[in-house]
């Protein structure tokens, strides 16, 4: 019988189904970190209540409605509950697509809640 000691890589490989595009996503982001939201299309699911600080019994759909940075300079991505209306923010990862990031990021900028033509009067 051979005891082989040295220590052994884990892999993750813990995997969840989009409940948007279907993609089956790593749970693993590239980073290392827990990714709890689809790297193409960017939505997720309520599994957690924050208010509750526990399991969410809604499992809705969360839509990514928009991009906001922290003091520290990281993009979160905020998500709202299609269902019950919560909004929730989780962390941008390495993966993520980075056309719908920009999209959401620059949409205040496109559709300001004001008339740009004020801006030529001044």
């Amino acid at each position: 019988m051979s005891t082989n000691n040295k220590p052994r890589s884990i892999v993750n490989t813990e995997t969840f189904q989009c409940v948007r595009c279907g993609l089956t996503v790593t749970a693993a982001a590239p980073d290392g970190a827990r990714r709890n939201h689809c790297p193409s299309c960017l939505h997720s699911q309520h599994v957690l209540d924050r208010v509750e600080g526990g399991p969410s019994e809604c499992r809705s759909r969360m839509i990514p409605i928009s991009i906001a940075v922290l003091r520290t300079g990281d993009w979160v991505i905020i998500h709202r509950c299609t269902r019950c209306g919560e909004l929730t923010s989780n962390p941008v990862c390495g993966d993520d697509n980075q056309l719908i990031l920009i999209r959401m990021a620059v949409r205040p900028l496109a559709q300001p809640p004001f008339p740009l033509e004020a801006f030529g009067d001044l």
